[in-house]
């Protein structure tokens, strides 16, 4: 794990970004990819082409000013970075570099229809990526990648991916708890402590029963009561058009969450 795709645009929750993406490539003596997008919107109804050009024109200079500021701050980290400017849809622009990328670092903002906002992207690239994704909130500063983490553990295919590729991210934690909450399908969380184990993680399991909370509520109770730094999970078990349209544990942790969740497939 050493290439972190970071998206990069002048909106509210770059700085989470950044701060996060730098934690976790110094933590990681990596290297941090920057893909500065100017997002194309979709309009409907009378907006002709000349008022289209104009505003692209307008989100072209501001993020070209805030290509200078982060080029400015990243030249005084001490990490190795490059840069990638890409115009267009802001999920099909990430999806473009992240073939060759280790971990993607997005917005625990879950986008919306009809939305072009760099915030909103993390469902479509947790659910298309072949890498893991750090969603942070927007009023996060920094990742704690040597801190506590827990592990909410389903048995799915998606947290199992998840983990594996999270090896080289967990082995950095001061400890690792799998929580699991009411009962379980799959691959049991002894199993998943096993495999970790070997790759000299020793982490704890620890079973919570099924209550009046959603898992979701209980798994950052879990959270917050271990200091984590980050929670580990699988993104939509159950698939993503289901829990959109039903509500599930992904979605509402995406809404909910207070740290860094790492997701993946």
């Amino acid at each position: 794990m050493k290439t972190v795709l970071l998206l990069v645009h002048d909106d509210a929750g770059q700085e989470a970004r950044l701060q996060a993406a730098l934690d976790l490539t110094r933590a990681l003596n990596g290297h941090l990819r920057c893909v500065d997008v100017t997002p194309v919107a979709d309009f409907a109804g009378d907006v002709d082409g000349a008022a289209q050009a104009m505003l692209l024109a307008e989100e072209r200079k501001t993020e070209a000013a805030n290509r200078i500021a982060v080029e400015t701050r990243l030249a005084h980290e001490q990490t190795p970075w490059d840069w990638i400017d890409a115009t267009g849809d802001v999920t099909r622009c990430l999806m473009r570099e992240a073939g060759l990328a280790d971990l993607i670092v997005v917005n625990c903002k879950r986008d919306r229809l009809l939305q072009v906002e760099p915030r909103g992207v993390v469902s479509n690239i947790a659910t298309q990526a072949r890498c893991p994704v750090l969603a942070v909130p927007d009023n996060l500063r920094g990742v704690d990648v040597t801190g506590p983490v827990v592990i909410a553990w389903d048995g799915s295919p998606p947290v199992m991916a998840t983990l594996r590729a999270g090896v080289p991210l967990l082995k950095l934690a001061a400890s690792v708890e799998l929580i699991t909450v009411g009962e379980q399908d799959g691959a049991p969380a002894e199993a998943a402590a096993s495999y970790l184990s070997r790759h000299d993680i020793h982490a704890t399991v620890r079973r919570i029963a099924a209550g009046g909370d959603k898992p979701d509520a209980q798994i950052l109770e879990a959270c917050a009561a271990a200091g984590a730094g980050y929670c580990l999970m699988g993104a939509y078990g159950h698939g993503r058009l289901r829990e959109e349209l039903f509500g599930g544990v992904t979605r509402r942790l995406l809404d909910a969450a207070q740290l860094p969740l790492l997701l993946g497939r």
